[in-house]
């Protein structure tokens, strides 16, 4: 399997919130595009009171329309929402154990949302004792009420074989619903089983039309593989002006693989004309990253000084930005 699957288990399965706290970082360089953070799940109907004022940060309002929501009409999205807002400090003291409370009085009533987010803290061992089987449970119940989060963190489990036994086919079932929906980092789990034909038969083309869906919504390894089958034509129409494009997108959000992709392609002038000196930058950075690469060593040494000085110049804010990385 691929590892970059159980990168994608350990952050989701160990998310405790649909908001991740981030510690600062310094700025990237200014070619980077800046991350786009994480949105508020959808735990009540668009329109609501309640969930507006969530969406807006007014975490007060939120609890206040909430609670006599819940208090007047027993009302699960409510109780829901009120758990998210107790189980993250979000208008109130953090109270892991209130939220709980909350989120299971709501999946009694049938709140798919509440039976993923309680799954998600039982899985993590907040608010009490890590329990992952109750969490598969909560997980398959959710999933079975249409939640594509929940089935693809079940497939994960599947994947994963602890709680149940190793089973690629029924992860790849799981994944198919989730990608379906519109789950993009279950588009690219999906893709890297077709890849590899793990759980599904090999399709190259299967991996690249998911790897494309993925690709779309941002997923950053899945932007990666599917430059690369678009230059080899691999699974789909061979692209390396495009191709090229996409490795340039992702070696300027930090990408060390993009960028001696886009290092080979302007030596070689392959998708893009060539410029030798932004290919021994973007090699210069890569290698700083630990990707070094032999051939592009001996072609970088061919350069004149003064372009081995432009390339020089032109790396050194990525530089700066690892080693001001590295030491934090």
């Amino acid at each position: 399997m691929s590892p970059r699957i159980f990168v994608v288990l350990l952050s989701a399965m160990l998310a405790t919130s649909v908001q991740a706290q981030t510690s600062k970082q310094p700025a990237k360089p200014a070619a980077t595009t800046p991350a786009t953070p994480a949105q508020p799940a959808q735990i009540a109907p668009d329109g609501d009171a309640a969930y507006g004022a969530y969406q807006r940060g007014n975490y007060l309002t939120a609890l206040i329309e909430a609670q006599k929501r819940m208090e007047q009409n027993n009302d699960p999205k409510a109780m829901t929402l009120l758990a998210e807002l107790y189980a993250n400090g979000f208008g109130v003291p953090q109270n892991e154990a209130k939220a709980i409370e909350l989120y299971k009085s709501a999946a009694d009533r049938g709140d798919r949302e509440a039976m993923f987010q309680l799954g998600l803290m039982r899985f993590a061992g907040r608010g009490g004792k890590r329990d992952p089987d109750e969490a598969a449970k909560l997980f398959a119940a959710a999933a079975k009420l249409g939640s594509p989060a929940a089935a693809y963190n079940l497939a994960l489990l599947y994947l994963e074989g602890q709680v149940f036994p190793q089973d690629f086919t029924r992860a790849a079932e799981l994944f198919r619903t989730s990608a379906g929906a519109g789950n993009p980092e279950a588009q690219y789990a999906l893709a890297t089983l077709y890849k590899e034909g793990r759980g599904v038969e090999k399709n190259p083309g299967e991996a690249a039309r998911w790897l494309a869906a993925a690709t779309i919504a941002g997923i950053k390894d899945a932007e990666v593989e599917y430059a690369i089958a678009l230059f080899n034509g691999t699974g789909v129409a061979k692209d390396e002006t495009k191709a090229a494009e996409i490795f340039l997108k992702s070696a300027r959000q930090g990408n060390p693989i993009s960028q001696n992709r886009l290092a080979h392609i302007l030596f070689r002038g392959r998708g893009m004309p060539v410029d030798q000196v932004q290919a021994a930058t973007w090699h210069l950075v890569a290698k700083a990253q630990g990707n070094g690469d032999p051939a592009l060593d001996e072609l970088v040494s061919k350069l004149s000084p003064e372009d081995k000085a432009s390339a020089d110049k032109g790396a050194k804010p990525w530089l700066d930005f690892l080693a001001n990385r590295g030491s934090n």
